[in-house]
């Protein structure tokens, strides 16, 4: 039901709701705070310490208005308990019309201190017998939107929660609320908008959290059940095939990578489509890991592809699977042909690629998102391998597998660390596999922290190591939600690294608003 169902929401007050995503009813009830105030604590005015989040029981002994400016008024009021006074304030002159002096109410608001004397500054206020929605307990402090206050939001959504949320439909059976000790829908909704306690509060956060979670899994149970349905090529890793691999490489593999190409080797070997995220830190070896599952596709007479998120790391693992496998020979005898396809390969050099991918001359491609564009066609895509997944919406990581005439089984590399029980919910239609060793002889990564001060003795490093002939970068943080104020602080920043600090040295600069072509430039300068 459209939200103006509720009482006093009509036309103006539905359309400032919408502004908020608040449509239905149902949108009222699930527009969660944000925090809240913890008004529970009932005290006595002589204990009240400025800071404090505080109801008391106090009587309205004298309530005025008083003009600030031409325009503008104040309402000031004196409430006394047997234990003391104290002033209160509010900001809207309309808030006389509900004091009456003489009368006992609940105020709630944090305690202030005004010229010694202690203050309220526009507290909620509620009859003794009124139900207690704004004071006496935790409050909710709700996502606002212009013309809607955060009182007129918590009143609409306690009429909502009283009319409708008993006939909430509750989509999680009685048995897995009971074996999780969780409440049903309609007590999780209101309790987390008014929580009786913060031990009720948590509870009902723990149930809607639950129930988030629940549908990520069913959606991924889901997507995997689809996934088994399908039929793949078998891609078998024979012994021998591993072996010619295996010669033809200028190091030694870890036992971390020869344990996750074992991994694969048994996927790949099912007529199953494999579905599985590789996981290792940079310069862990992924890229020798997905090479050996490229020669499996190869060695069985499909191909190979590879999808990477920017032009430069495109560049780089073709070069990288260039070497690994190009000493390597299809089973016709012909060398592997590695080939790659990205924005900045155009005319001739790109329709022979594309035609190469087509007519099977190609085994292997590496690409940006140009693989995925229309015109693309494989002549026998046996395996689709994905780096750093997350720069992907789903629909490109898809894309890529629709390019095939029988279902590719997939290979995602993340060099992102995913804590195992994260990655068994968030990826858990994937097998996870861990490449959680380095190769010897490489440097380990130290981290260190400096503070502010010591932020010469940085500087100094820094020259030390390029004078040493090494590099140095600067990660600029995000200070503000802005794309322009990040940008505009990263360009400052290089101004004054340039031109106080390193005047000797020469300083790149590379952010997000940069053309790509600007990016490229400053990234090949780097490399």
């Amino acid at each position: 039901a459209r939200v103006t169902i509720i009482s006093g929401v009509g036309e103006a007050t539905a359309e400032q709701l919408a502004r908020l995503g608040i449509e239905k009813v149902e949108d009222l009830l699930w527009h969660l705070p944000a925090r809240y105030d913890d008004f529970s604590q009932m005290r006595t005015i002589d204990s009240l310490r400025p800071g404090e989040q505080v109801t008391i029981i106090a009587n309205l002994w004298d309530v005025r208005e008083r003009k600030i400016g031409m325009n503008r008024a104040m309402v000031q009021g004196i409430l006394g308990d047997s234990t003391g006074t104290l002033h209160a304030t509010w900001w809207n002159k309309w808030i006389i019309n509900k004091l009456r002096p003489g009368s006992t109410l609940r105020f709630s608001g944090k305690v202030g201190l005004y010229m010694g004397q202690k203050t309220l500054d526009n507290p909620a206020f509620e009859d003794l017998d009124e139900e207690r929605v704004a004071t006496g307990r935790m409050s909710p402090v709700y996502p606002l939107t212009e013309g809607i206050n955060n009182n007129r939001l918590r009143t609409l959504i306690f009429d909502a929660l009283d009319a409708y949320a008993p006939l909430v439909d509750d989509p999680l059976p009685a048995s897995v609320r009971d074996e999780s000790e969780l409440p049903d829908l309609p007590t999780a909704l209101k309790q987390v908008h008014f929580p009786d306690s913060q031990a009720e509060m948590e509870v009902a956060r723990r149930r809607l959290a639950f129930e988030e979670l629940f549908y990520i899994q069913l959606g991924v149970q889901q997507r995997r059940a689809t996934l088994r349905a399908e039929v793949a090529q078998p891609l078998p890793l024979s012994d021998e095939a591993l072996e010619q691999f295996l010669a033809t490489l200028p190091f030694a593999l870890t036992g971390a990578q020869q344990r996750v190409i074992g991994e694969m080797g048994l996927d790949l070997g099912r007529d199953v489509p494999m579905t599985r995220l590789v996981q290792g830190d940079v310069g862990s070896g992924k890229t020798a890991v997905a090479a050996a599952a490229m020669w499996a596709a190869v060695g069985n007479g499909t191909q190979a592809a590879m999808l990477a998120p920017t032009q430069i790391l495109a560049e780089q693992h073709h070069r990288g699977v260039s070497r690994l496998l190009g000493q390597l020979t299809r089973p016709d005898g012909t060398p592997v042909n590695v080939a790659l396809l990205t924005g900045r390969v155009t005319g001739e050099a790109r329709e022979q690629v594309i035609a190469g991918l087509a007519d099977g001359s190609v085994d292997v491609v590496v690409g940006t998102t140009a693989l995925i564009q229309d015109g693309v066609e494989f002549a026998n895509l046996g395996l689709a391998i994905v780096d750093e997944q997350h720069r992907f919406g789903v629909e490109q990581r898809g894309a890529l597998r629709t390019r095939a005439t029988t279902q590719p089984h997939l290979l995602v590399m993340s060099a992102t660390p995913i804590p195992r029980s994260l990655a068994l919910t968030v990826f858990g239609d994937l097998d996870v596999s861990r490449i959680d060793e380095m190769p010897p002889g490489r440097t380990p990564i130290k981290t260190k922290r400096f503070t502010p001060a010591e932020r010469e003795r940085l500087y100094s490093f820094i020259r030390r190591e390029v004078e040493a002939g090494r590099q140095a970068y600067v990660i600029y943080p995000l200070v503000e939600e802005s794309d322009k104020l990040d940008v505009g602080a990263a360009v400052d920043e290089h101004k004054r690294l340039q031109e106080a600090v390193f005047p000797e040295l020469n300083v790149g600069l590379l952010h997000g608003r940069m053309t790509g072509s600007e990016k490229d430039q400053v990234m090949r300068d780097f490399a």
